[in-house]
């Protein structure tokens, strides 16, 4: 009987997981195409179409190139493994999901990649308090402390990446026609783009998994009690090459949620931070797209939010401080800092509501 509940309840994980994954998609469809629509390049429909693929894509880059999904795996391992149980990750989930349709509904352009950290780490929390009256050892700080460091640094990392392109750019330009320059830098806004659109499925597909492979992992160590995961020098990496069907999965519903569009978050993102030109558009997309290759390629989930719009502010400010609407980026701002503890909120008493069941 304990056994049937527990796969009903990991059955619901990996649904509601992808159910996050689609959501994740769509709410952050802005962050790929929002300066592309804003420049009118392309039409909103063929610019989330043009994302989609290439979030798609990404899979072949991170399973043929990569060879490992580093960010999945940060996100698995970074809740002790000994307060980890399936009620703790639907908890988390069912949260994220929560402040996801929150601030899609009113246009924040919040991380969904924090939301689902602070939610699994409130579950968890939760859990240990009530079951073991502790709240020590719960958190892997050596995971998790780059993540919170990321809030802070990924944004400014793409704006400092983007002022120095975009001078860089106008220096080499500066005696180019203005007419002809726009028409190159409109077809470069395809390129820079669809580089960010690939690092934005690198980055968020990932997430997924690494929620569905705890869930996973938790269910064969504690019921069907599979030696293999007990014996794999990596439980993770063992849980990707089993559970092949996972990855790919994650990869196709984020590309899916993308086609979808987040209208009201690609209207804050594109033109209510700053006024965008083609060739800050490519600046900015450019400077995302190398954030989150970096980010990648140290196994730090980021917010692809707080990325581009670092970026978006850096080529702002060479034009001018005042040119950055300030008073928009301060409420992003609050956004980005109350997502991890309103959603860890949100988990705990998910969990307790869970609990009572």
């Amino acid at each position: 009987m304990l056994e049937s509940k527990a796969g009903l309840l990991l059955l619901g994980i990996i649904f509601l997981a992808f159910v996050f994954d689609y959501i994740n998609g769509f709410h952050d469809a802005a962050n790929s195409i929002a300066t592309i629509v804003a420049t009118k390049v392309l039409s909103p429909f063929q610019a989330v179409l043009w994302a989609a693929a290439f979030n798609f894509v990404a899979y072949f880059i991170s399973v043929y190139w990569i060879g490992e999904f580093k960010i999945g795996n940060t996100i698995a391992k970074s809740v002790n493994e000994n307060f980890i149980t399936l009620e703790v990750i639907l908890a988390g989930i069912i949260a994220a999901i929560t402040w996801n349709l929150v601030t899609w509904k009113f246009g924040i352009p919040s991380s969904s990649s924090h939301t689902l950290i602070g939610g699994f780490i409130g579950a968890a929390l939760t859990h240990a308090y009530v079951t073991f009256g502790t709240l020590s050892g719960v958190v892997v700080y050596a995971k998790v402390l780059p993540i919170f460091l990321f809030i802070f640094l990924a944004p400014l990392i793409g704006m400092i990446i983007a002022s120095l392109l975009t001078l860089l750019i106008l220096q080499i330009c500066k005696r180019s026609k203005p007419a002809k320059a726009e028409k190159w830098f409109k077809r470069l806004q395809l390129v820079s783009s669809a580089l960010f659109s690939l690092g934005h499925g690198m980055n968020d597909a990932q997430k997924v998994m690494g929620i569905i492979g705890a869930a996973v992992i938790f269910y064969h160590l504690q019921y069907d009690f599979d030696p293999a995961y007990v014996d794999a020098p990596d439980r993770f990496q063992y849980f990707v090459e089993h559970w092949w069907w996972v990855p790919i999965t994650s990869f196709i519903i984020i590309a899916l949620g993308t086609m979808s569009g987040g209208w009201k978050i690609i209207k804050t993102m594109g033109t209510k931070i700053t006024k965008v030109t083609p060739l800050e558009g490519v600046a900015a997309e450019t400077a995302g797209a190398m954030t989150l290759y970096i980010s990648e390629h140290f196994g730090i989930p980021v917010s692809t939010t707080h990325t581009i719009t670092g970026s978006i502010i850096g080529v702002g400010l060479t034009k001018r401080v005042s040119s950055v609407r300030w008073g928009v980026t301060i409420s992003l701002l609050w956004a980005w800092i109350l997502t991890i503890p309103v959603s860890a909120l949100i988990a705990a008493l998910c969990y307790l509501s869970i609990s009572l069941f």
